[in-house]
This record gives C-alpha cells, structure tokens and sequence, in this order.
C-alpha cells in the first residue's frame, strides 16, 4: 500500500500548437508514459496565447519570446528557424522575392492565429532590422501542417518551421527564399504559474520535457 501511494499518479493538462506537439512535446511524453502507468496527460491543440489558469490548464508551450514574466518558463526545444518556401512551378511564374516587401507581389499562405486577432503577420530580421509583413493570398489556415500542403500543391509561398520545409527542400520539391531575413527564434518553453503547487507528477513531466543540449 505504501509504494501504491508513493506512486506518482494525477492528471496533466498542456496546450500548445501542432508543430511543438509533433516535434518536441509527443515525442518525449511517448518515452515518459511507460514508466509511469498512473500519469495521464491532456494535450490540446491551441494557437491562442491561452490563459493556462482560467482554461484550467497546467501549463503551456510557447516560443521563448511569448512567454510572460509572471510565469515560470523551461526551454523544451532548441532554437527554431523559419523558411519561406515555394515550389517550382510556383516561380516559373513569379520571380522570387529579394527582400520581404517584395512579397506583397506574391500568393502567399496565410495563417489564422486567434490570439493576433487574425492573419500571423510573418516575421523577419537581419543586422539588427525587424520587418512584420501581412501577405495576402486566396488560402487561409489555422494550421501549420495544411500551410505547407498547399505550397507543396503549388498554391503559394509558405512560411514554416524549418525543420518541416528541410525534407522536401532536400529533394527539390520545394525552394527556399529569403533565407538570410529568417533569424533563429528562442526554442518552445514550457510555462506555468509561478505560484503553482507542483505535483510529483507534474515535476516528474517538466524534467522529462526539459531540453539539454548536445553540445
């Protein structure tokens, strides 16, 4: 009975976007799961910068910069990269742009993110200069993951994590551009309330989360 109540047990709720959920939180709550059968945890898929307490969440994934100060923040993942990508036929069409005004002259792939109030205006930097650009095209979506189906499908130039773009720059099906306006971003952070009471459980899953670098 003592070892049954010594047990890490309870439920843990997270949100986060598609993206950080495929690349970085699945995969490692997969390896976490088997060791502790009595640990159930909720992941939801949520582009709003949710407020984890009034939605009765545990704790969040943001991008390293969205995270508030009141908030305890463990980086989850290495730093991340965006691309702009489009596929050939695309600019047989079109010549590809030089500097990020110069997609205001291109469809792009636009995508709906609630917490903004609308379109994701897409993001850029290069010594020191910050750009936001709002491009227009005919497709909308609130997920990252049909954006690049539809520039594979020839509807546009998508604006995507890197790591999604890389397999299908490395066979040609898709090209990049702008690459040198695209800085790397602050990894995904885990977030939760500073006042939080911490389970076992919950301790157990943020260790288990955390990113520790190869180097």
């Amino acid at each position: 009975m003592r070892e049954l109540r010594e047990r890490p047990a309870g439920t843990i709720r997270i949100t986060a976007g598609d993206h950080a959920i495929q690349s970085i939180l699945w995969p490692k709550v997969a390896k976490f799961l088997p060791n502790y059968p009595d640990i159930r945890v909720e992941i939801i898929v949520d582009y709003g910068l949710t407020d984890i307490a009034a939605e009765r969440y545990d704790a969040g994934v943001r991008w390293g910069e969205q995270v508030a100060k009141d908030m305890i923040a463990v980086r989850i993942g290495p730093d991340v990269r965006f691309a702009v990508v489009g596929t050939k036929s695309y600019f047989a069409k079109r010549p590809p742009p030089k500097t990020p005004q110069d997609l205001i002259n291109h469809s792009c792939i636009n995508l709906w993110l609630p917490t903004y109030g609308g379109l994701y205006a897409w993001e850029f930097e290069r010594g020191g200069r910050e750009l936001r650009v709002r491009v227009e095209g005919q497709l909308v979506f609130n997920n990252i993951f049909q954006a690049l189906d539809a520039a594979l499908a020839g509807f546009g130039l998508a604006y995507v994590p890197e790591d999604l773009a890389l397999p299908y720059l490395a066979k040609g099906r898709l090209r990049r551009v702008l690459e040198e306006w695209c800085a790397p971003w602050s990894g995904y952070h885990l977030y939760y309330p500073s006042r939080r009471q911490s389970s076992a459980a919950f301790t157990l899953l943020v260790d288990a989360l955390r990113y520790r670098s190869s180097k």
